[in-house]
């Protein structure tokens, strides 16, 4: 953990937090992740960052004005295995607002692994409601604080389907790394 000063000193706040980059052939994407409100769905992602688990990954799912999705496949739209699912931890009631990243996951509020989205615009209706099927939503688990540019230059690519997948860029964006600052 690296205590960092956001904003360059205007308005700082100090955070203890987690600080990775995701380096794509689109830019990096610096991010805090939400080690102090999610700490469970932090450790899991770092684990997997810790583990080279992203490396040559891909984008796979890129909806425009909604989000970007990454973190489970690879270049030839393989399935990649993970570990043990995860509890959601979305009662954080951290909102996936813009910027936000948050763990994809099944119809099961207790499945995510793996894979990630970023949120393009506010996606209030993907927030906790209540501990039911329906109302679980999906866990924020940090936010872009550098490379912004970088998730609205994803989300222009061209897409189309890729055997059963859906919003598949045609030129893939791949993820090269993700390292912990």
């Amino acid at each position: 953990m690296a205590i960092i000063f956001i904003n360059n000193g205007v308005n700082a706040e100090m955070t203890t937090n987690t600080i990775i980059t995701i380096k794509t052939t689109s830019g990096d994407i610096k991010l805090e992740l939400f080690d102090d409100k999610a700490p469970a769905t932090s450790e899991n992602f770092k684990k997997y960052i810790k583990s080279g688990f992203f490396t040559n990954t891909i984008f796979h799912r890129v909806i425009k004005d909604f989000m970007i999705q990454g973190g489970g496949f690879t270049q030839d739209m393989k399935d990649k295995d993970t570990f043990k699912p995860i509890q959601n931890e979305a009662n954080n009631m951290i909102s996936n607002a813009r910027g936000t990243i948050a763990m994809a996951r099944t119809n099961d509020p207790h499945s995510a692994s793996s894979q990630f989205f970023i949120n393009l615009k506010d996606n209030t209706f993907l927030d906790f409601k209540s501990e039911t099927i329906q109302g679980w939503g999906y866990c924020v688990f940090g936010k872009v604080i550098e490379g912004i540019e970088t998730i609205d230059k994803i989300a222009l690519a061209d897409t189309g389907s890729y055997g059963p997948h859906q919003d598949v860029p045609k030129d893939p964006i791949i993820i090269n790394e993700v390292i912990i600052e």
